[in-house]
């Protein structure tokens, strides 16, 4: 994938192609559609398929107090949109002076100066320039005098609902991450690095690995059937996220016990895949009431892994 993060070092050899403009949190399903549709119009024009992104998300800039947490990491969206065949993608440098510019401005500055582009394809809902100015129509009206091509994607529905970072959000809150993977296209994954713990899980026979540093969204608490992945290897995972109300806590955390794993995790970086939701987190009246509940997790872990493990692809 060729990354960039300016719009002065954005080489030549990508100017003149299709672009896609937006956020693309979590690169979920109807960004595939949308993506897969500028991949087939930059064929159509003999040019390079083009992402502009922006980091952060204005919202951040914007209205700080109420701006969500990303369903994906950076990295990870660059590496989804390369597997969807981007040749590349331009990070830009969310700032005050890129939010103010008027949606002529933008379209003027980055997508004419700036890229080059021939192309465009958009969602329905896309907006852009300042104060969201910038409408799907007004970005038509400008394409048809650049003389450029243009095209607006359908959005994708599933069981009647509309593919959305906003609707998958939703699910993660609720705990629903199955369906929330049937929107993405994959589970969702959660990224962090293993920290020290009180060591509590390895004295009960489960031990565990803290994960902190996650960047992105937290599903609902609760116990989950996971899968963890570290480097190249994975592993069947019980997967914990909020307080351990048995023993008095009130930190919210994230804790992975690893099934048939046994190395050292401190500082290593982790990945967890959320499968299914098994069950909310009570207060047990024992620790032994407790170690019963988690042998029984773990059997309805290999069990969720098994099923996943089957789906074709």
């Amino acid at each position: 994938m060729n990354v960039f993060c300016s719009l002065d070092e954005f080489p030549n050899r990508f100017h003149g192609g299709a672009v896609a403009v937006g956020n693309f949190d979590g690169i979920h399903r109807g960004h595939a559609q949308m993506l897969g549709r500028l991949k087939a119009l930059a064929g159509k024009i003999d040019g390079p398929a083009v992402v502009f992104t922006f980091d952060p998300h204005p919202a951040r800039l914007l209205h700080p107090e109420a701006a969500p947490l990303p369903l994906i990491e950076m990295e990870q969206k660059t590496r989804l949109l390369a597997d969807l065949g981007i040749d590349a993608v331009l990070i830009y440098p969310t700032t005050r002076a890129f939010l103010d510019l008027s949606a002529r401005e933008f379209f003027t500055q980055v997508i004419r100066t700036g890229l080059s582009a021939r192309a465009m394809v958009e969602g329905p809902n896309f907006f852009f320039g300042r104060s969201r100015s910038g409408t799907i129509e007004i970005l038509r009206q400008f394409c048809a005098e650049a003389g450029m091509r243009f095209e607006v994607t359908p959005p994708v529905e599933i069981q009647g609902r509309i593919v959305s970072s906003s609707r998958i959000r939703e699910l993660l809150l609720e705990g629903r991450v199955e369906e929330a993977a049937q929107m993405l296209g994959r589970p969702y994954r959660l990224q962090g690095t293993v920290v020290r713990g009180s060591g509590r899980g390895a004295r009960l026979g489960f031990p565990t690995a803290n994960l902190d540093r996650c960047r992105t969204l937290l599903p609902r608490d609760g116990i989950y059937a996971g899968q963890a992945r570290i480097g190249v290897e994975s592993y069947p995972a019980a997967v914990s996220v909020g307080a351990n109300p048995t023993f008095g806590e009130s930190e919210r955390k994230v804790e992975v016990y690893l099934l048939d794993f046994q190395s050292d995790l401190y500082d290593r970086p982790l990945e967890v895949d959320f499968l299914a939701r098994l069950r909310t987190s009570i207060k047990y009246p024992s620790p032994e009431a407790l170690v019963e509940q988690m042998a029984r997790d773990v059997e309805e872990v290999r069990r969720v892994s098994a099923r996943w493990s089957a789906v074709p692809g």
